[in-house]
């Protein structure tokens, strides 16, 4: 006969997408936040990437399932075209995209704590991004009541019945209490602000609008769009840092309103415990904050044509853009856009049936 607690074990239901999903951590210290979410991570299956030093001893708390790479596994793995893996950057995490096998990816920061909603009530992340992908996206007409598909709203007077079927949902990308995500100036002159408004919506980025796509707290639907999550050059080597994700947010969007695709941003929240250091940030952002005003416009402006009917095509369309375009702001741009294309090239290769049946793993627990 079971025993209670056996009972009690039984009972619980199975977490949404259990096996569909992994959870990316870029890292360079030992995984102690992971505590404070094992009730919602430890179904699941994680893939840390180790930056910096891959001689140093990552530890990550006992009882989680997880695979975990250092440059050493990179380098090995994608052989020369490892060189479109960032190094010393959070960038590095699109690694774990790349041997991820899952449909789904949420990728997290290793300072980013679970947060509490106005009732004081934890906050569960990962199961309100997995509502938002698995729910349609509207960015063809803005719904004032924000996410439709949400409990308690709905479709309102006027929005136009065809439209209201929606489309699939790429990406989802959540929001953060505390710490605000600012760049280096404005860390400057508001050293001491934080975000303590909780906004309780969802609502669809409408097609031909850009978003500062932000990645501590970011799921999407690798079948969908992974392959144009690539978090660009950045970090040890390169003249610019902490544009990675926006990078990808600007291709991913231009790809996803071509795809007729949809990106989400609002819930869910997260504690961003700590704030990075604003004179090293200034430091790494120098030449992004004035590349941005003509980075930006390029991408408003980027058309793909009609063959480009893959994530990939255009992807390799848009790396073409990029060099003939771009390169004339800076020469990074021409690197920027090969590392584009070895990235598609590394993303198939470890993608195909003999691909992964090649794919070695990294130090699994």
């Amino acid at each position: 006969m079971a025993s209670a607690a056996t009972d009690t074990v039984s009972a619980r239901p199975t977490p949404a997408l259990k096996d569909e999903l992994d959870i990316v951590i870029p890292t360079i210290r030992n995984l102690d936040f992971l505590e404070m979410w094992r009730p919602f991570f430890q179904p699941y299956h994680l893939i840390i990437v180790q930056d910096g030093d891959p001689t140093k001893i990552i530890k990550v708390p006992s009882g989680f399932d997880y695979e975990l790479y250092n440059r050493n596994d990179i380098n090995k793995i994608l052989g020369p075209k490892a060189s479109c893996i960032s190094f010393k950057d959070s960038a590095c995490r699109c690694f774990g995209y790349m041997v991820s096998k899952k449909k789904y990816i949420y990728t997290i920061d290793d300072d980013c704590f679970v947060a509490n909603d106005p009732s004081g009530k934890p906050i569960n992340a990962l199961e309100q991004h997995i509502k938002n992908l698995l729910s349609p996206s509207t960015p063809f007409f803005f719904n004032t009541l924000y996410d439709p598909y949400a409990d308690g709203a709905d479709f309102v007077r006027g929005y136009p019945f065809s439209l209201r079927e929606g489309i699939p949902t790429a990406v989802s990308h959540g929001l953060w209490l505390n710490i605000p995500d600012y760049d280096a100036p404005t860390q400057l002159v508001k050293p001491l602000e934080r975000n303590k408004r909780y906004v309780d919506a969802v609502l669809t980025i409408p097609k031909g609008t850009l978003f500062p796509m932000c990645g501590m707290n970011l799921a999407f639907d690798r079948d969908l769009i992974g392959p144009a999550m690539y978090f660009g050059l950045m970090g040890d080597g390169q003249p610019i840092g902490r544009y990675d994700d926006m990078w990808a947010g600007w291709c991913v969007k231009v790809i996803c309103d071509h795809l007729g695709l949809g990106v989400k941003t609002g819930l869910p929240y997260i504690w961003h415990s700590k704030a990075s250091n604003p004179f090293v940030n200034l430091r790494k952002e120098y030449k992004g904050i004035f590349w941005q005003e003509e980075i930006i416009p390029f991408f408003q402006t980027a058309v793909l044509p009609k063959d480009c009917t893959t994530v990939q095509k255009c992807y390799i369309e848009l790396s073409k853009q990029v060099k003939e375009k771009l390169g004339k702001v800076d020469p990074y741009f021409d690197k920027l856009a090969d590392a584009m294309v070895t990235w598609i090239d590394a993303w198939d290769e470890l993608n195909s049936s003999s691909g992964a049946a090649r794919l070695p793993n990294g130090r699994s627990k």
